[in-house]
């Protein structure tokens, strides 16, 4: 199968969106219809935490996703555009009245990867220079038959 690959601008409103197309390709591509909701809340949970580390740092630059199938595996790959840099800055000199907000989401982003970590049957969480990266990946072991 080849690649899919998405992008959505960061509004909470596409995360659903994504997690049809996810699920649509994970058919397609073999995953058994019993984990589908594990792949589906995984997405979801990714899909989230790229959105509201977008909506922080860079509300302008869209989340992506690439959805694959091969050797018997369904992927995705769900990464954002923050840099580790601009995630983990220093704090500001003075408090402002958002900074309780901000700590309250990166404990919910520790949250979401132990969700993530627990749903997917194979998690790897990358920084890279242009972001965070979230792979995940699940058995799909009888592909879906071409339509015609």
């Amino acid at each position: 199968m080849a690649t899919v690959e998405l992008s959505f601008s960061a509004l909470p409103v596409h995360v659903r969106t994504a997690r049809l197309i996810v699920t649509a390709v994970a058919r397609r591509s073999g995953v058994d219809e019993t984990i589908m909701d594990e792949v589906r809340l995984a997405v979801g949970e990714a899909c989230s935490r790229a959105v509201e580390a977008h909506r922080l740092h860079c509300p302008d630059e869209p989340v992506r996703l690439e959805l694959s199938g091969a050797d018997h595996r369904f992927q995705v790959i769900v990464s954002d555009s923050v840099p580790a840099d601009d995630a983990a800055g220093e704090p500001p000199s003075a408090p402002r009245p958002d900074d309780s907000l901000e700590l309250a989401l990166a404990g919910d982003a520790d949250l979401g990867l132990a969700v993530i970590a627990g749903l997917a049957d194979d998690v790897e969480i990358s920084n890279t220079p242009k972001g965070v990266q979230i792979r995940m990946s699940w058995p799909a072991e009888h592909p879906a038959a071409p339509a015609n």
